[in-house]
């Protein structure tokens, strides 16, 4: 049995999240846990918070068994990208993206 928790619109680039992603990709859920606590990057909070999610997701399912839930599939998406101005020289301006990104994680028994 699957289960399914998908984070939107976090501010953070994508590009920074799937270095982290990456990392757990395949992973025992309680070990990627672990992993993501002890990971001194912004993504890795958000990304286990989503994990703790999705774990918390399949839980609420009677016939799954939480310790052994491994990570199937996580995958780090861009979101819309706000739009902003910097001055330059000689009274020029450059835009500046902030990246925002859909994180979503399934997770399942072996």
């Amino acid at each position: 049995m699957e289960t399914k928790a998908v984070a939107r619109n976090i501010r953070i680039s994508p590009q920074k999240a799937r270095l982290v992603a990456d990392v757990v990709r395949g992973m025992n859920a309680g070990a990627a846990v672990t992993t993501l606590r002890f990971m001194p990057k912004k993504a890795a909070r958000i990304i286990r918070k989503v994990l703790e999610s999705a774990v918390a997701n399949a839980d609420q399912l009677e016939s799954v068994d939480v310790d052994n839930l491994f990570i199937k599939e996580i995958t780090v998406d861009g979101g819309p990208m706000l739009k902003r101005f910097r001055p330059r020289a000689q009274g020029r301006a450059t835009r500046i993206l902030k990246r925002t990104s859909h994180i979503s994680i399934t997770v399942t028994e072996p």
